[in-house]
């Protein structure tokens, strides 16, 4: 059993809390926010975690922690990796940084264990990188294209001012797994009413000899492969057209705190437990991962 502190008490922190709970592996030490008296710290407190405020130097102060999840933002978490590295504490991040290995639970999940500090991506590249990397060992893609779109009221403070960071972060994590020569990232946040899914619009223009029925085979593996992880995930669209081959995807949420347009929420809270799993598979030597 590996004890864990949330650093965050949004909606990500929170389902990390319940997701936390439910693992035979992991136990909640600590929840940590910023805000006294917030909502979020209230509802953590409410779950029957000990919370605090304080940041990072509350959290050192407490005593050690197996896994530290950060679901902050990207301009804290660098300092955040600062504080913990001498600590032996492994930190997942679900800040859209590059600065750990670059972990997707279906693609690398395995290699989770190897690292102290581990990487998410973003909600983006964790919902498109399983589809572009199947498609990528048959089909060499010379460039690749995603599109997410997500409902403005599942996007938060700290993400919309990381913006910049996550499409940096998608984009070159699209191009490493992969290995197109061009890649790009967009985010589209969406006002419409009711919410939008979790949207996520995958092209990729690859070399002669691609067909539909290998193509459709190869997504649909892929998709089985998530589901196991994100029961939501669903392929809405596959077709090819000449060279290119587009791939449209949906996520709906399927946990208790989340909205169920909030499906980029999701995407990132599973892969971060799946991380923190593969730890606790290698101290322990279990072999069954809950979900």
């Amino acid at each position: 059993m590996l004890t864990t502190a949330v650093l965050g008490t949004g909606l990500l922190g929170l389902d990390l809390i319940e997701r936390i709970q439910n693992s035979p592996h992991l136990t909640c030490g600590l929840v940590v926010g910023r805000t006294p008296g917030s909502r979020g710290l209230a509802q953590a407190a409410e779950l029957g975690c000990a919370t605090a405020t304080g940041g990072m130097d509350t959290l050192l102060d407490a005593g050690h922690f197996d896994v530290v999840f950060d679901a902050t933002s990207a301009f804290n978490h660098q300092e955040h990796a600062k504080k913990l590295a001498d600590t032996g504490a492994v930190l997942v991040d679900l800040t859209p940084t590059s600065a750990g290995a670059l972990i997707v639970p279906t693609v690398n999940g395995h290699q989770a264990a190897a690292h102290q500090h581990i990487g998410l991506v973003s909600c983006g590249g964790q919902a498109s990188i399983p589809i572009l990397h199947a498609l990528a060992q048959r089909y060499r893609p010379s460039y690749v294209e995603m599109v997410a779109t997500a409902a403005t009221a599942s996007v938060g403070r700290a993400s919309r001012l990381n913006l910049d960071e996550y499409v940096s972060t998608t984009q070159a994590a699209i191009g490493q797994f992969t290995g197109a020569e061009r890649a790009k990232a967009i985010l589209n946040i969406s006002a419409a009413r009711p919410a939008p899914p979790f949207r996520i619009a995958m092209t990729a223009v690859v070399a002669d000899g691609v067909a539909q029925g290998p193509v459709g085979a190869l997504v649909e593996a892929a998709e089985t492969a998530v589901q196991a992880v994100i029961p939501g995930y669903r392929v809405t669209s596959c077709t090819v057209i000449g060279t290119t081959v587009r791939v449209i995807v949906e996520v709906t949420a399927t946990r208790r705190r989340i909205p169920v347009h909030a499906g980029n929420l999701e995407v990132i809270s599973a892969a971060a437990i799946h991380a923190a799993e593969q730890h606790a598979a290698a101290t322990s030597g279990f072999k069954e991962l809950s979900r």
